[in-house]
């Protein structure tokens, strides 16, 4: 089973979806883009740290947590709302960029962009 954390747009968040729910029905339904688990956990979401963005730093909090609690997180996704802001609202986040820094400095962790809306990820919101 796959410990998830997902991370969410907070400007977005509520405007594309209500909290969170297409997270965690793909999350439970194994669709979208966590369809390639066996099982996921979602064991964690926080916001982006809001704009101009801060996702390392976020995730840092995420695995000191994780790990003071004596959990792992596998997987953070960037929830499709991020992917929208992204790509449609000029959010100034480089996922690329933010991806090779996060597996660079928690080894294992896999950094995945989208949530629910198949596996290229929605800018539709909540499809």
């Amino acid at each position: 089973m796959a410990n998830v954390a997902v991370m969410y747009c907070r400007k977005l968040k509520d405007y594309l979806c209500i909290a969170c729910t297409r997270c965690f029905e793909a999350a439970h339904e194994k669709t979208g883009d966590f369809a390639g688990y066996d099982a996921v956990n979602l064991v964690a979401m926080t916001d982006c740290g809001d704009c101009p963005g801060m996702p390392t730093s976020r995730v840092e909090l995420l695995m000191k947590d994780a790990q003071n609690r004596a959990r792992t997180i596998d997987a953070v996704h960037f929830g499709s709302c991020m992917k929208a802001a992204i790509e449609v609202a000029k959010c100034p986040i480089r996922f690329e960029e933010t991806k090779r820094e996060l597996e660079g400095r928690f080894p294992g962790l896999r950094v995945v962009m989208g949530t629910h809306g198949g596996s290229h990820g929605s800018t539709d919101g909540c499809s």
